[in-house]
């Protein structure tokens, strides 16, 4: 039978730290093993100030309570975030807390091994837990932060930063593994005319529609930026010109069939979709050039178009 222990650890709750008569059991408990658990605070203090990247400091509390309390696994969830890590195999036993501070859920970890949690082992495991509080949240942050910098606030989608980053490693990766490397650019068509008939706010509507109308036409793996206004490109990594005017032609036919209203009135949208495959010769930024001037050809071609060389 498996046992799964939960609890909430709230850091700014007094019934939550070790009382003056249990702390010390649980410290000397603990420091009958070897290194002492002041050690392992010590070094875990050391090491988690040397990161902000979350999936690097989970992974340095694990390997210190691995061999301190011999655990076999630790996962880590942030709900509505989609934020998921894993490090080792679940065991049969498990304990779990969810964390929070000042009101802020910080996440729910779960710890999980062979054998039985004892008391002692458990109040260890509590007091070393508030070693990651900070790091913890400072990890969190530092998401958030660099996630707001390469996003763009209205749709989600990465914004220009983040596009030519993504495109220059994607230019790396295709001249390295000799794969291909094809783009989109799509331009909303006569977007300009939405936002004076029907106001901002259903242009802005419309934005984050056909965003969500692109992203459902895509793998996974590919990636949707907004370069500014109505305009967005589409990186697809090893992919040829068939394919990628496959994905163009199967984004655009997605568009115009969508059904988008505003106050009940149906509101036509189309786009006009320019398709580049690298070519051996180009970097970056003749790449997208290039499949710029090819969506501005097929909005003169009579717009609702794919224009591709």
């Amino acid at each position: 039978m498996t046992l799964t222990q939960g609890n909430t650890i709230d850091f700014d709750s007094a019934r939550l730290k070790l009382s003056e008569s249990a702390a010390p059991v649980a410290i000397a408990a603990a420091e009958a093993r070897q290194p002492s658990l002041r050690t392992v605070q010590d070094d875990l203090t050391r090491k988690l100030q040397t990161t902000l990247e979350l999936d690097r400091i989970l992974e340095i509390f694990f390997q210190e309570l691995r061999g301190f309390l011999g655990l076999d696994c630790l996962e880590y969830r942030l709900e509505g975030e989609a934020v998921h890590h894993r490090i080792g195999q679940p065991g049969l036993h498990r304990c779990s807390y969810r964390m929070t501070h000042a009101g802020s859920f910080l996440g729910e970890v779960q710890f999980s091994r062979r054998k039985r949690f004892n008391e002692a082992q458990l109040m260890a495991l509590e007091t070393l837990l508030g070693n990651l509080l900070y790091p913890l949240r400072n990890a969190l942050l530092y998401r958030e932060a660099v996630f707001c910098a390469h996003s763009d606030s209205l749709t989600g989608v990465g914004n220009r930063l983040a596009m030519d980053r993504a495109l220059e490693r994607e230019v790396k990766l295709s001249i390295r593994n000799r794969t291909c490397l094809s783009l989109l650019v799509l331009d909303i068509d006569h977007f300009k005319q939405i936002n004076d008939t029907h106001g901002h706010a259903c242009g802005d509507a419309a934005l984050k529609a056909v965003v969500n109308c692109i992203s459902n036409c895509l793998r996974g793996v590919d990636d949707v930026f907004r370069m500014g206004g109505e305009e967005f490109v589409i990186l697809l990594g090893d992919t040829g010109a068939r394919e990628a005017h496959m994905v163009a032609e199967r984004i655009r036919g997605a568009i115009a069939e969508m059904q988008f209203e505003n106050n009940g009135l149906s509101i036509p949208i189309t786009a006009s979709i320019g398709v580049a495959t690298r070519r051996l010769d180009e970097g970056s930024r003749e790449v997208l050039d290039r499949c710029d001037k090819l969506m501005y050809a097929a909005k003169r071609s009579g717009r609702n178009r794919i224009a591709t060389q």
